[in-house]
């Protein structure tokens, strides 16, 4: 419910994206009068904005004593952002020779930013000494940094102290949370808190794409991994707003799909792409990943699909030659990639290199049926027949995929295996057994290419659904069905018996606290429910022709919009008595609308 509200003040507020931009060329414009020209250049600009957001709850506190803590409700209060004289409707924490005061609070949604402190009028006039803790789940709030939890400040600070001012306002902090823990630390001290918020950075961009079904629990992932992404298009297009606040370019690509689906054009997307390829010159691997460098021709034909700009692709002419040429020298006379560097699909393969091997093997082959496509758009003939040739050579060797979902799901879109076979052999094999929060959007594509649209909302249901029941706000790094078992939800203080989700599990480079609770990489059934259950399909650059072909599978109607360069498509659906599908499809006229 909270994103339904969040999407609708950012609808209403920001109707048009150039509105951030004419405040910002306002800004610059404001300071020429007092600032050099050269020191202007010097300068840098934020494109986002910083909404105040309010405590919901109070989780716990440290004791019901009210000579420690006193009134600890008025947090919960709306504030106006201003100190002032006077000790009304403020928390106090009092601490003695013994005691010290906290407090959990919590602001009902992940969000990525800091706190916004503002004190009272307390009865001494110096600083005071506070703990600050952030979480993405309660128990992580909760805790320490002891090298064997995995707690850390990696990334971003969520464990500091700091010392706030007698009648003041304290900004602080920059990570992804939705839980704070405070201890007050000086002893005999009183600590008056007239407000706390959370400062919610964010794009300040309108939740254009949109979906709804008869289904809430579709509706409440498609609007939850609409929010996961949407979380990290900060600067730059984030792999997690808690930890890895970077650009990795192969885990984009779920994430550039969900920003095509939900925001259409946004700068985030080119900004980031750009940023790793002029890190990277050929014949380097993007990120020291070999498939990275793969992924990275791979977006970029989607980019180019979705918003058709010809003179963004002219700039990545000399550089996707350079890459394709270095790729083409990978690819042995088997047919068989032989890509070096650190051969990588996702963390859950990691631990089968012959599905790892399958994986690589068709992704170099989408890659080159892509490249085949960008550099025809380019009018470079001889490049395109060189990726045309080096397609059909690939697809000549056929790895076994080794039982690996990641594998026969890249194995199955790249036409290295039939779909069926691959639903029927392995990716419905288990149920969401094995399934990947980053690789589940392939499977969920290749599930689709064989026509089990069924299964795959099943997977969605029970895959992404299970970590709605565990308390999750966003998609997490990685995610196992068997963590379902007697676990103790995010959002509520672990009870005896019970396991602690984020406290026990996770591996490789997020084990336990360090797990990410907000990832990108996971909004996969985002795009996936609007392509393939709206049915909304780019077929000619620039969304100038879109098929609209619905596959509604155990559903009964389904509604969406989809955004274009020429505006929203609004779609819906409808399943008749006799099973046929109605459907009502409005349009821009610039766009053309094909059902086959």
């Amino acid at each position: 419910m909270i994103m339904k509200h969040i999407a609708i003040i950012l609808l209403f507020c920001f109707p048009a994206t150039g509105i951030v931009h004419a405040q910002e060329d306002r800004g610059k414009h404001a300071l020429s009068s007092v600032w050099d020209a050269s020191d202007l250049q010097r300068t840098q600009s934020d494109t986002r904005i910083r909404t105040y957001v309010t405590p919901k709850r109070i989780v716990w506190k440290n004791t019901d004593d009210v000579t420690i803590i006193r009134d600890a409700e008025n947090l919960l209060r709306p504030g106006i952002g201003q100190s002032i004289l006077g000790s009304e409707h403020v928390c106090r924490l009092i601490s003695n020779d013994t005691d010290r005061p906290a407090i959990l609070l919590d602001f009902g949604k992940e969000l990525q930013g800091g706190l916004r402190i503002i004190t009272g009028q307390g009865p001494v006039a110096t600083p005071v000494n506070i703990r600050i803790r952030l979480g993405e789940s309660v128990s992580e709030a909760m805790c320490d940094i002891d090298g064997e939890n995995g707690a850390s400040n990696d990334h971003a600070m969520r464990d500091f102290r700091i010392a706030l001012p007698w009648l003041g306002v304290t900004e602080i902090g920059n990570s992804g949370f939705r839980f704070v823990r405070i201890d007050l630390l000086d002893a005999n001290t009183e600590l008056q808190l007239k407000e706390i918020c959370a400062v919610f950075v964010h794009k300040g961009i309108p939740f254009k794409g949109s979906f709804r079904c008869n289904d809430e629990r579709l509706n409440e992932i498609w609007n939850t991994g609409a929010y996961t992404v949407y979380l990290n298009m900060q600067e730059y297009l984030w792999d997690g707003i808690k930890r890895d606040r970077l650009v990795w370019l192969g885990d984009m690509h779920p994430e550039v799909m969900s920003v095509n689906t939900v925001f259409g054009y946004d700068e985030v997307v080119p900004k980031s792409l750009d940023l790793i390829r002029d890190a990277t010159p050929v014949p380097h691997w993007m990120n020291g990943i070999s498939s990275y460098s793969l992924w990275w021709v791979i977006i970029h034909r989607a980019w180019y699909y979705y918003h058709g700009n010809t003179a963004y692709l002219l700039e990545q002419r000399a550089y996707l030659t350079q890459l394709v040429n270095h790729l083409l020298t990978k690819i042995d006379e088997k047919g068989q990639e032989q890509l070096d560097g650190n051969r990588f699909l996702d963390w859950p393969s990691s631990g089968n290199p012959q599905g790892v091997n399958a994986g690589l093997q068709a992704l170099m082959t989408i890659t080159m049926d892509c490249g085949q496509e960008l550099f025809t758009i380019l009018e470079d003939a001889g490049m395109a027949a060189k990726c045309k040739e080096a397609a059909k050579r690939l697809r000549k060797y056929k790895p076994a995929h080794n039982n690996s979902k990641q594998g026969a799901a890249l194995m199955a879109l790249a036409d290295l295996m039939d779909a069926r076979k691959a639903n029927q052999e392995v990716l419905s094999v288990g149920g969401s057994e094995n399934f990947s929060t980053f690789y589940g959007y392939y499977m969920l594509s290749a599930m689709a290419k064989a026509g089990d649209y069924t299964g795959a909302l099943n997977r969605i249901r029970e895959y992404w659904g299970g970590m709605l029941d565990l308390g999750a706000t966003t998609f997490w790094e990685d995610f196992d069905v068997e963590w379902l078992h007697n676990a103790g939800r995010i959002d509520e203080l672990v009870p005896e018996g019970k396991v602690d989700v984020h406290r026990s599990y996770g591996n490789y480079c997020y084990k336990y606290f360090r797990h990410s609770l907000c990832h990108g990489w996971a909004s996969g059934p985002t795009s996936w429910l609007s392509e393939y259950v709206l049915g909304v399909q780019v077929v000619e650059p620039g969304c100038k022709v879109v098929r609209i072909k619905p596959n509604l599978g155990d559903l009964q109607w389904v509604e969406g919009t989809f955004p274009t360069p020429y505006g929203l498509i609004t779609i819906r659906h409808e399943k008749q008595s006799d099973g046929s599908i109605k459907s009502s499809i409005n349009a821009p006229d610039e766009i053309k609308i094909v059902n086959n």
